[in-house]
């Protein structure tokens, strides 16, 4: 699985111009999911979003958690994060997980993340989505459960 992870002071997601969720200070997730994943990859995801240590302490230095801070954990599906655009100028996505696989991870991220004590806010899968975001930094990381980045 993979995540672009973006700390946020305010996040909103909506779909056809309804509000679906929202949310304050936390991090907002944009997630993808792999044709090789399976749960190990999504509860390991959960783990490393919530308990990275992104958010400021007195001193200035990131060095509180999700947990820390008692932020949100805003989960939207992307599986655009698979896209290879290394050749031609079409992105190929065969390694994007199908949606009957992928929802079903998405969903059990979300769960682990509050098993771990985070509270979430999600996007619709496979709806077109807009996000508005307010990034705070900015901070912005690149995280992927095969560590290839």
């Amino acid at each position: 699985m993979r995540a672009v992870a973006q700390r946020v002071s305010s996040a909103e997601v909506r779909v056809d111009g309804e509000r679906i969720s929202e949310m304050g200070e936390g991090l907002l997730a944009f997630v993808g999911v792999g044709r090789e994943d399976d749960a190990r990859q999504a509860d390991e995801l959960a783990r490393r979003l919530v308990r990275l240590r992104i958010f400021n302490d007195d001193a200035g230095r990131m060095n509180h958690s999700l947990l820390d801070v008692g932020g949100t954990l805003g989960v939207v599906s992307q599986f655009t994060l698979f896209g290879d655009a290394r050749q031609g100028r079409r992105p190929f996505f065969g390694d994007a997980a199908p949606a009957d696989q992928a929802a079903p991870l998405i969903e059990r991220l979300i769960a682990s993340a509050e098993l771990l004590g985070a509270r979430t806010a999600r996007g619709r899968f496979q709806a077109t989505m807009e996000v508005e975001l307010v990034n705070v930094g900015p901070v912005t990381l690149l995280l992927d459960t095969d560590k290839r980045f």
